[in-house]
């Protein structure tokens, strides 16, 4: 059977930022496999930012909430500001998200390849 989402991200420029290596990995094939060209991943808010700085285009981002400790918050205001939509793929419940980011979409690890890939297109 064909995968509808096969094509779905075609031409598009997608930051990940996940401190999992393995998380990280099976993010980058799943978008990739979709014709994403992806960035990163990043395993830190400063590997993010540097990123961030280094690329004019990026068209969405996958943001894992909690990067050993440190929350990917700034990373989110630095898209924010630059207009660049991102979902958050967390362990975290919404309650825990604070009220500011509570519009941006979330998935609960582990993250569906075609659930993360409906929300980035």
């Amino acid at each position: 059977m064909v995968d509808p989402t096969a094509e779905a991200l075609n031409g598009r420029c997608l930051l990940i930022v996940e401190d999992e290596y393995l998380i990280a990995t099976d993010l980058a094939r799943a978008l990739e496999e979709r014709g994403a060209r992806v960035i990163g991943p990043a395993g830190s808010i400063e590997g993010a930012l540097s990123m961030l700085g280094a690329h004019q285009q990026i068209d969405g981002a996958v943001l894992d909430i909690n990067l050993r400790g440190e929350r990917i918050y700034p990373v989110a205001d630095a898209l924010r500001a630059r207009g660049v939509p991102f979902v958050f793929v967390t362990g975290y419940d919404a309650w825990g998200i604070p009220d500011a980011y509570a519009s941006v979409p979330r998935l609960e690890k582990p993250v569906s390849a075609p659930a993360l890939v409906r929300l980035l297109r």
